[in-house]
């Protein structure tokens, strides 16, 4: 039997410690050995006790771990604005990386990771569950071999309550930069929702491990909250192949719904309800192709791709290459409207009592439906308060903030 995949965990608190509690509850598989954890606020972890009971070592930095340890992998959960420090510092002491999403803040940061990793000599896979997910993976290869014909117009749909203790919970939710001015750029279109627009890009891309490079990016950037980015993300994406992808989200409304997605092709649509519903393609000849929800699938199958790809030096679905377009056009939004919009006073509304405070934004949730359903922007739409940004070409886009920005 082949030795074991030595991996280590970096970040234990939030969305880490899920992945440490997939790691403790199958530690006796054979497959993976966890060798240490870095976190410098481990003491948050609710699974310490078994940390210690296990005498797996705990260490505050990556470099502590690397100075005494080797990893096979190296799993990162941490802050946006580490992704790419940590990363090419793992790469470097010869693991491989399963990063998660964003890959970084900005496509300077995925530049200098995809330098690093060709100099290691080892991959970098980037969290995006769904590209791990077997429905996503036959949708792409339909689309590939032109089962639908060209791409037209891809539209996604996520409206997501995040209350006060969502923009608490750490000292950089919501922020643009930290206290060192490291771009962090975190937003719904940038953390929670990421995964949807990384989607609509990666299942146009020309191959399993590419995604649809951006032509031209606009946004309207909108806050209610009282954070530095925007807590309400609307872009419109126009791809090299002349595919128009738009974006709806927001964290600043009642109630949650989605994410859906239509996604219209020259010979069918294929739609998306959310949840454990099927995608559905439908063709103009009247004939139908299901597809299993991608939520359906095991939520952490990235992971274990990831130990199974380091055993066999094998390669994964979805790297820096794929990740970049996402955060090309999270830059080029941010560019687009440097200047975040505040919703009128008037129509934001607050509910609950701190620390589950809720605010959000009368009549939005409907505007964005509308906006989803004809495929156009709320300034389109003559929305009192919308404000467009101008339009960013991404063509030789190469750092985060453009030049002319």
């Amino acid at each position: 039997m082949a030795e074991p995949i030595s991996v280590l965990l970096v970040g234990i608190g939030g969305y880490g410690e899920m992945y440490l509690s997939e790691l403790l509850d199958n530690r006796d598989d054979g497959r993976f050995q966890l060798v240490g954890v870095v976190d410098p606020l481990s003491g948050n972890c609710t699974r310490l006790g078994e940390l210690h009971s296990r005498g797996v070592p705990i260490y505050s930095s990556p470099e502590d771990f690397y100075r005494q340890h080797r990893a096979d992998l190296a799993v990162i959960s941490s802050p946006i604005h580490l992704h790419c420090a940590q990363t090419c510092l793992a790469l470097e002491q010869g693991s491989y990386v399963l990063c998660e999403k964003p890959a970084a803040a900005t496509v300077q940061e995925v530049d200098r990771m995809i330098d690093t990793r060709d100099r290691a000599g080892r991959w970098v896979a980037i969290g995006y569950q769904w590209s791990f997910a077997e429905p996503i993976q036959q949708l792409k290869q339909d689309i590939q071999t032109g089962l639908f014909g060209d791409a037209r117009r891809l539209k996604t749909l996520c409206l997501w309550p995040r209350d006060e203790s969502y923009y608490r919970r750490n000292d950089w939710a919501g922020r643009v930069r930290d206290e060192r001015g490291n771009w962090i750029l975190d937003s719904p279109v940038n953390n929670a929702m990421a995964h949807y627009l990384h989607n609509a890009l990666y299942l146009l891309g020309s191959r399993v491990d590419a995604s649809a490079r951006p032509a031209d990016v606009v946004a309207e950037l909108y806050r209610a909250n009282e954070i530095e980015n925007c807590d309400t993300a609307v872009l419109r994406v126009h791809t090299e192949t002349g595919a128009e992808i738009l974006f709806y989200g927001s964290h600043a409304i009642a109630d949650e719904s989605g994410p859906f997605f239509s996604f219209e092709f020259a010979r069918a649509t294929v739609d998306y309800a959310g949840g454990e519903s099927p995608i559905v393609a439908r063709f103009d000849d009247g004939s139908i192709k299901h597809y299993a929800s991608p939520d359906r699938e095991p939520h952490f199958k990235k992971l274990w791709a990831c130990v199974a790809a380091a055993a066999e030096d094998a390669e994964i679905p979805c790297g820096l290459e794929a990740a970049r377009a996402h955060t090309a056009c999270v830059n080029g939004a941010q560019d687009s409207m440097s200047r975040i919009t505040h919703f009128p006073p008037a129509q934001i509304h607050v509910r609950g009592k701190s620390p589950n405070r809720l605010t959000w934004v009368d009549g939005l949730a409907d505007i964005l439906r509308r906006c989803y359903t004809n495929g156009v922007l709320p300034s389109e739409l003559d929305v009192p308060w919308a404000q467009c940004g101008r339009k960013i070409s991404m063509e030789g886009y190469r750092s985060y903030p453009a030049e002319d920005g």
